[in-house]
């Protein structure tokens, strides 16, 4: 098996679990909280995406990435996790601008995926990732990407809701 097929397995895999996990665990207890409490925990998943800052090391140990690539997913990954962290303050001090904030987390969320993707194509990165890029590739990405799709639930579905209702 290539190093290419392992890691789309791992990563089509993770993120199948995950998407059960939150649909059978994760959905209904959010459900039986307000709205700013179920968007929280969701948000401090984000936070932890300055992890992205591993490329750097992972290109000194051999990571075929350019600088240019590797600070793209750098800036896009800091950016989300800037964003989510001031999206849980904004949260916790109650500010008006705090679901816009989500919403703008999102979207960059779903911009810096997209552009994360089509710069692994063009620099054909798919298959070359080994040790803790591959771990992060595997599995938190999927993470991102399954908390990503239950914040634009949130979101959607409790639009009508105040932000810090019981």
């Amino acid at each position: 098996m290539s190093l290419q097929t392992a890691q789309a397995l791992a990563q089509a895999s993770s993120l199948a679990v995950f998407a059960t996990m939150a649909i059978w665990y994760v959905a209904p207890w959010l459900n039986r909280r307000g709205r700013a409490a179920a968007l929280a925990p969701l948000l401090w998943v984000h936070v932890f995406r300055y992890v992205a800052l591993q490329t750097v090391s992972a290109q000194h140990a051999g990571f075929p990435i350019s600088d240019g690539g590797r600070d793209e997913i750098i800036s896009g990954d800091v950016a989300g996790a800037i964003l989510a962290a001031l999206a849980i303050v904004a949260l916790r001090w109650r500010a008006r601008w705090s679901i816009p904030l989500v919403w703008l987390l999102v979207a960059e969320t779903a911009f810096d995926t997209v552009t994360n993707v089509m710069g692994g194509i063009r620099e054909r990165l798919f298959g070359a990732v080994s040790g803790v890029t591959w771990f992060i590739l595997s599995f938190y990405v999927p993470v991102i990407i399954v908390t990503l799709g239950l914040l634009v639930w949130q979101l959607y579905t409790r639009r009508g809701e105040g932000v810090f209702n019981p």
